[in-house]
C-alpha cells in the first residue's frame, strides 16, 4: 500500500504523527494467522550471530521480524479499502572495531542471512575510522531461550473482515441517525511477530498485538456551509479485538455526559454522541481569550504529556543526538543534577513499559533488555530519562531502561519513547469534585490541533470537546479554544489531580522520529487534572 494512501486513510497529517514508510506485500486475510516456526528462527539467528563474530564483529544482534497489518477503511455506507500486509525479514546489527553497523534482508535463507550479517560488520569496520570513541554498552545477561505474548482475549486478525465491516457500518449509520452529516470510521490491528537473539545468550521470541478504531463525525449547518466535527475520543491500545465488545469494564460517566472509555469500547454508542455534539458545535458560542483554570481529561492530556514530557526526556534529544525530527529538549542533564523543578509538587511521571493494555507493552525491548518501569520526573523534580545500552553510561547508569526500538526489521533500533504517564492524586478525588472548585475555567477533551517548538518548551494545544465553568458548575459547550503553554510553567501551574479510580490511557498508534522516519505507538496515562491561570486563545478570530 503506498504511504499516500495510509495517510488518506488514516487521516494522520501533520505534526510529528507518521506511519510507517513501508507497509509490506499485500496478502490474504487467512495468511495473517500463520508464524514463522521458532525453531527456523533459532537456526537463522545462529547463522547470523556465527557470521558476524566470525567477520570480526564483537557484538551482535539478530532481529527477525513478521509485520502484519490490517485495516479497514469506511465513510458513511461505503466500503473504502480493505488491506492486508506483511513484511518480513532480518536485522542484524553488531559492533566492530568499537563501532555500530547494520544491515537487513528479505532472504531467509542461511546464506542470504549470514550476507547480510558479514555486510554489517564491513559497515561497523568503516565507520570505526571516523568515530571518536568507542560504543560503550551497558551490560546484559543472556536470558535463554524466552517468550512473551501480548496478554489478549481475542486475536482481532482472526475476526472476519466481513464482520469488521460490518461493525463499522452499523456505526456509521447509528451516527448518521443521530444527525451526523458524514462519517469516515476505520480499524486497524498490527500484530508484530519478533524474535530477538544476541551474543548476550537471548533468544527473545514476541507476539504483540495493537488495536485502534478511530472516527470523525461531521455536521453541517447547510444555510451558512459551516460544518463542525468530532474525533472518537477513545485510546488505541496494546489490546486484542475485546477491546471492542463495548463493556461496562473501564467506562464512566462525566460530569457532562459525555462516557469516558478505559478498556472496553463501545464505539457505536461514541459515534452517536459524537453526532449529536458536533451539530451542537455549530452553534455553541466561541470562547472568549483570556485567562483560565483547565481541567483536562485524559483523553485530552496525553498528547501534552507525549510533546511537552515524553519526548522532552528522551536522552538523544537531551544530548542533541535527535535534532532534525522535532528537535531536541531544553531539558538538559544539568538542570536533572540541579534538581529542576519542572512541575508541582502534585506531579510525578512514570515512564513503564510493563503496563497492561499500553501501546508499548512489551517483555523486552529490540535490544533484549528486560522492560521495566521507572521515576522521571518525582514531586516535580526532574530526576531520569529514557535510555538505551550505549547512552545508560552517560547518566552513570549501570543499565539500560529497555526502551530501544525500531518498526521494522529492515530498520535499525534506535531510542524511542516509553509510556510515560501522569499519576494519579493521592487524595480521593472525582473529576466533580474537581469541577466545584473551579469558579472560571474550561473543560477539555479530546485530542485537536497541536504546535511545540524545537526545544520541547513552548506549545499550543486545542481539543475536541469545551465546556465552560462557572462558579464551580459545568455550563455550555463553546467552541474554538486553544490553549498556549511554557512546558516548566504549565507543570508548576497544576494545582489537583483525580484519583486513581479515574486513571485512563490516551495513546498515538504511530509517533514519528528519526531521518529516515520510524513509527512507533506509546501510550501516556492520566487521571483528570486542573491547571490555574493558563493562557486561552480564540482559534477562529479573522486575520482581515
Amino acid at each position: 500500500m503506498l504511504r499516500r494512501n495510509f495517510l488518506a486513510a488514516a487521516g494522520l497529517v501533520g505534526g510529528g504523527l507518521v506511519v510507517p514508510s513501508a507497509f509490506g506485500k499485500a496478502i490474504a486475510a487467512e495468511a495473517l494467522l500463520s508464524t514463522i516456526d521458532v525453531a527456523v528462527k533459532k537456526r537463522l539467528a545462529d547463522v547470523a550471530l556465527g557470521a558476524a563474530t566470525a567477520a570480526g564483529a564483537t557484538y551482535c544482534d539478530v532481529r527477525i521480524g513478521r509485520y502484519l497489518r490490517q485495516i479497514v477503511v469506511t465513510r458513511e455506507a461505503t466500503v473504502q479499502n480493505v488491506v492486508n500486509t506483511e513484511s518480513t525479514g532480518v536485522g542484524v546489527r553488531v559492533i566492530a572495531n568499537g563501532a555500530w553497523g547494520f544491515a537487513a534482508t528479505n532472504d531467509l535463507s542461511n546464506d542470504g542471512v549470514a550476507a547480510a550479517a558479514r555486510q554489517a560488520t564491513a559497515i561497523a569496520t568503516a565507520n570505526a575510522a571516523s568515530q571518536t570513541a568507542p560504543v560503550k554498552l551497558a551490560p546484559v545477561k543472556g536470558v535463554g531461550e524466552v517468550s512473551w505474548k501480548t496478554p489478549i482475549v481475542k486475536n482481532g486478525m482472526a475476526v472476519p473482515p466481513k464482520d469488521k465491516v460490518e461493525m463499522l457500518l452499523q456505526v456509521n449509520a447509528a451516527a448518521m441517525a443521530a444527525g451526523a452529516d458524514f462519517i469516515s470510521s476505520s480499524l486497524f490491528l498490527i500484530n508484530e511477530q519478533k524474535y530477538f537473539a544476541s551474543t548476550d545468550g537471548s533468544y527473545i521470541d514476541q507476539d504483540i498485538h495493537r488495536i485502534w478504531a478511530p472516527f470523525t463525525a461531521t455536521a453541517i449547518d447547510k444555510a451558512s456551509g459551516k460544518f463542525r466535527t468530532r474525533n472518537s475520543l477513545a485510546a488505541p491500545m496494546g489490546m486484542g479485538f475485546e477491546f471492542l465488545d463495548g463493556a461496562a469494564e473501564g467506562r464512566q460517566e462525566m460530569p457532562n455526559g459525555v462516557v469516558a472509555y478505559g478498556t472496553s469500547y463501545d464505539m457505536r454508542a461514541d459515534a452517536i454522541a459524537a453526532a449529536r455534539q458536533a451539530r451542537a458545535k455549530l452553534t455553541a458560542p466561541s470562547v472568549k481569550p483570556g485567562k483560565y483554570d483547565l481541567v483536562l481529561d485524559p483523553s485530552h492530556s496525553f498528547l501534552t504529556i507525549h510533546e511537552s514530557v515524553g519526548h522532552a526526556l528522551e536522552l538523544d534529544r537531551v544530548l542533541g543526538y535527535e535534532a532534525n525530527y522535532a528537535g531536541t529538549s531544553f531539558a538538559t542533564i544539568d538542570k536533572r543534577d540541579a534538581g529542576f523543578q519542572y512541575g508541582s509538587d502534585k506531579v510525578n511521571f512514570t515512564a513503564d513499559k510493563t503496563e497492561p493494555g499500553s501501546l508499548g507493552h512489551v517483555g523486552y525491548d529490540d535490544e533484549g533488555v528486560k522492560t521495566k518501569r521507572w521515576d522521571l520526573i518525582k514531586n516535580g523534580k526532574l530526576v531520569d530519562y529514557q535510555s538505551v545500552r550505549d547512552q545508560a553510561h552517560i547518566l552513570g547508569k549501570t543499565e539500560s531502561d529497555g526502551c530501544c526500538y525500531a518498526d521494522s526489521w529492515s530498520s535499525v533500533q534506535f531510542q524511542r519513547m516509553a509510556n510515560v504517564s501522569l499519576q494519579p492524586g493521592k487524595a480521593k478525588m472525582s473529576v466533580a469534585d474537581m469541577i466545584a472548585g473551579v469558579d472560571n475555567g474550561i473543560y477539555m477533551l479530546g485530542r485537536g490541533s497541536y504546535s511545540i517548538d524545537q526545544q520541547r518548551y513552548n506549545a499550543q494545544f486545542g481539543g475536541q470537546l469545551f465546556y465552560e465553568i462557572k462558579n464551580g458548575k459545568l455550563g455550555a459547550q463553546i467552541e474554538d479554544v486553544a490553549y498556549q503553554i511554557r512546558t516548566p510553567e504549565f507543570w508548576n501551574a497544576c494545582t489537583a489531580i483525580c484519583d486513581a479510580s479515574d486513571y485512563r490511557l490516551g495513546g498515538t498508534f504511530s509517533d514519528g522520529k528519526g531521518q529516515p522516519s520510524q513509527s512507533s505507538a506509546v501510550s501516556h496515562g492520566s487521571s483528570t487534572a486542573r491547571f490555574d491561570g493558563i493562557n486561552v486563545i480564540n482559534t477562529a478570530r479573522s486575520l482581515g
